[in-house]
């Protein structure tokens, strides 16, 4: 009696498989598939935080494009699960471009059609050992290629590098401080394909786990030999949170909440105070008034505040527009330091090619008019002892996705690295606690601590390792909090060589197309058949019957 039952699982199983595989066959079941696994690596980033799951997040993904019948296939399985990726990362935008982030999603994922075409390519069929031991190294380098390209401030930025997932995992942040987040992601990748032909490519086994001890001991060797930052003396740094303020008068109350505050920060011995982006409304040349009252709250803390002014103004150079500034105001008023954005957000602070992409403003919250660029980073310089105080390095929102421009302000001398943010239109996302979480990279990347200070929240502290300090400002606190702020000295690699893991990974691809294009050349025509081969017998006048 047991036999047949079991045959019956059997048979049962094996109808199962092939109802699941003439799915997998349909194009349409086969793209939803695709957009389904892109999304998954959104996991791995906050708020649910699952940092392991990253390196198994892609293996559904690769498995499908492997198995695609045609390169053609593969590379829409690969744009269809970059369409699912950037959706997934960025669905805290629904409610601000509403459709129109699908049409972005799907022009952007068109980058990972050339590497879905690369993992077919590499992994697809019954590779050799050979052969997969270069998707090791191939298929990562190529997702590397899409990061780069994406972290362009016309494409919207290096939000959602999956390197960045690993902003809590010390081992992941040492790396950093080596590769920037470039490496990091490099080792995910690595991982992910390594589990890819552990799964499908049994002759490659050997090749997949050493693949992973290599991943290992490159971890371990930079955890025990890479220079840690050197202590060089602290700094008590106090961040001003006033809340969610909404409403008729929000600018207004707003401030008058920070003030607020800041005065309870008085008896503090603090070094700085530092308020969130767009604090404050209006033009402090325009407004003496709010000028006046922030230099009275220097005076009563016995600090200098750095605040946030989103306004009109006319630069030096005679431009007239929307800037977004930090300011230093110090006791008799504004210091003088000024630091302008550079890097503006694409659609809410800008839009790009706007004759075009116009129509965005009717159907979301897109920028109705483009704010103006800053054009050059600042340190900005506390007052101190002999040659001066605690060097700043200040960046506004969005920009501290970016690795070059924390690394440029501490090649520039800056001892403390400063966000100051506002991620109110997304309140109850994911979008708060990722954006704090991109502060732990790049402290450890530059080995300088970093501040992010927030209107509403998440705002956080991070050491020159990554490790944070002090307990998170969370989106429901209106506060203010000060942190003893560990400052370093001494330079990271990644400081020092920059963005090598980039050029690193061109260096494979080229070197796997350029042998690639070798064996080709080798390969005799199609078509042209060796000449025939006359006997004894025969001659080309008098051939054998």
């Amino acid at each position: 009696m047991r036999i047949p039952g079991a045959r019956r699982e059997l048979r049962d199983g094996r109808d199962r498989w092939e109802r699941s595989r003439q799915k997998l066959s349909s194009r349409w079941w086969r793209g939803a598939a695709a957009v389904a696994a892109g999304a998954l690596p959104v996991l791995a980033f906050p708020e649910p935080s699952l940092w392991w799951f990253a390196y198994i997040a892609l293996v559904p993904w690769m498995l499908l494009v492997r198995s695609a019948p045609t390169a053609r296939r593969a590379a829409v399985d690969g744009w269809l699960g970059g369409i699912g990726f950037m959706i997934a990362v960025h669905h805290w935008l629904v409610p601000s471009l509403h459709v129109f982030i699908v049409v972005l999603a799907a022009l952007l994922g068109l980058m990972w059609a050339p590497w879905g075409w690369l993992v077919r390519w590499l992994l697809g069929g019954t590779p050799s050992p050979a052969r997969a031991a270069a998707a090791l190294a191939a298929v990562p380098s190529g997702w590397l290629m899409i990061e780069l390209a994406r972290s362009w401030e016309g494409l919207g930025g290096p939000w959602g590098l999956l390197g960045a997932s690993q902003w809590e995992v010390t081992p992941a942040l040492r790396l950093a401080s080596v590769g920037g987040v470039w490496l990091v992601s490099l080792l995910v990748l690595a991982v992910n394909t390594a589990f890819t032909v552990l799964v499908a490519v049994p002759k490659a086994r050997t090749a997949a786990v050493g693949g992973c001890v290599v991943c290992a001991l490159t971890t371990t060797a930079v955890w025990m030999w890479a220079p840690h930052p050197e202590q060089s003396g602290r700094a008590r740094i106090a961040i001003v949170q006033p809340g969610v303020v909404d409403g008729i008068g929000s600018v207004d109350r707003r401030f008058a909440r920070s003030e607020e505050l800041t005065r309870q920060l008085a008896g503090q011995d603090v070094d700085l105070v530092v308020w969130g982006e767009s604090s404050v409304g209006a033009d402090l040349r325009e407004r003496p008034d709010l000028a006046a009252r922030l230099a009275v709250l220097s005076r009563a803390v016995g600090a200098d505040v750095l605040v946030n002014v989103d306004a009109r103004r006319e630069d030096p150079s005679g431009r007239a527009g929307i800037f977004k500034s930090s300011v230093l105001v110090g006791p008799q008023g504004p210091t003088g330091d000024r630091y302008d954005k550079m890097r503006l957000v694409p659609f809410g602070e800008y839009i790009p090619a706007r004759t075009l992409l116009g129509w965005a403003t009717s159907v979301g919250k897109a920028a109705g008019e483009d704010r103006l660029r800053g054009s050059r980073p600042v340190v900005m310089v506390l007052p101190g002892d002999g040659e001066g105080g605690l060097r700043l390095g200040p960046l506004v929102c969005f920009e501290s996705a970016f690795p070059d421009m924390s690394r440029r302000l501490t090649r520039d001398g800056a001892q403390l690295l400063i966000a100051q943010s506002a991620t109110s239109s997304f309140q109850g996302s994911w979008a708060p606690e990722q954006h704090a979480s991109l502060a732990a990279l790049r402290a450890a990347e530059s080995g300088r601590p970093m501040v992010h200070a927030t209107l509403t929240g998440v705002s956080a502290v991070y050491g020159p390792g990554g490790d944070r300090v002090g307990g998170l400002l969370g989106t429901d606190s209106s506060t203010s909090a000060f942190y003893d702020v560990p400052l370093a000295r001494g330079t990271t690699l990644y400081v020092r060589f920059g963005d090598w893991p980039v050029y690193a990974a061109l260096a494979v691809l080229a070197a796997v197309c350029a042998t690639e294009g070798t064996r080709a050349l080798r390969r005799p025509a199609p078509g042209l058949a060796a000449p025939p081969v006359h006997t004894a017998h025969e001659s080309a006048t008098h051939p054998a019957r």
